[in-house]
């Protein structure tokens, strides 16, 4: 099976007008099918996967245009988090070989939203009497894993720091497990205050609600 690099005209077996739409954890795309094509192969990835020149490694699905006709589109389920894209190539055969049609202006791609995870955090200080410190013990309980880069704490002397910019910041040193994940008490001066941030909130933010407890 391979790509076939074809320019596009009328006589072209393109997929056009994909549209989607999410409920319920599921994802129902729907298309316009090309004249004599019978099936497509629909390839579902990250949304910021590059697009490749070749065939994609694995998750083509194959589904026939009476499998689409019965079902009034294709549905699938969302596992996923974050955004996901779509790729419809119409599948034909050309001289006794399986050929799947390439559009280079994407038309035949289509990128949905499969939610957020949460990810819930909670920052409990503890100040003895006379003492010059405060222990604070933070936890992180959070719906999928999540690795250490994503979360970094910040500390900032004389009031909560509005951002991760805003104080000394911090990089946690270990993953987080799906579940509660305690974590070993740190110890700051009585005046500072520490808060949980994205280390990038414009890229993880597609992907989780970060929520205080």
């Amino acid at each position: 099976m391979r790509y076939a690099q074809l320019k596009v005209d009328g006589s072209t077996p393109v997929i056009s007008d994909v549209s989607s739409r999410v409920e319920d954890g599921f994802c129902t795309l729907r298309w316009r099918w090309p004249d004599g094509v019978q099936a497509v192969c629909i390839h579902k990835g990250p949304a910021e996967e590059p697009e490749s020149r070749e065939l994609p490694p694995g998750g083509l699905k194959l589904y026939t245009r009476e499998e689409y006709k019965a079902n009034n589109g294709y549905r699938d389920r969302l596992d996923d988090i974050g955004l996901v894209a779509y790729t419809i190539f119409a599948r034909m055969t050309e001289h006794g070989e399986i050929v799947l049609v390439r559009q280079q202006e994407g038309a035949n791609r289509v990128v949905v939203s499969a939610g957020k995870a949460r990810i819930y955090y909670s920052i409990l200080p503890k100040k003895g009497l006379f003492q010059k410190t405060k222990t604070v013990h933070m936890a992180i309980t959070a719906e999928v894993p999540v690795a250490r880069d994503i979360l970094c704490y910040v500390k900032k002397r004389g009031g909560y720091p509005a951002g991760k910019d805003d104080g000394i910041l911090f990089p946690f040193v270990q993953d987080f497990a799906a579940g509660r994940n305690a974590l070993p008490p740190i110890e700051i001066g009585k005046d500072d205050f520490v808060r949980i941030f994205f280390t990038d909130g414009r890229k993880y933010g597609l992907y989780y609600e970060l929520v205080p407890e």
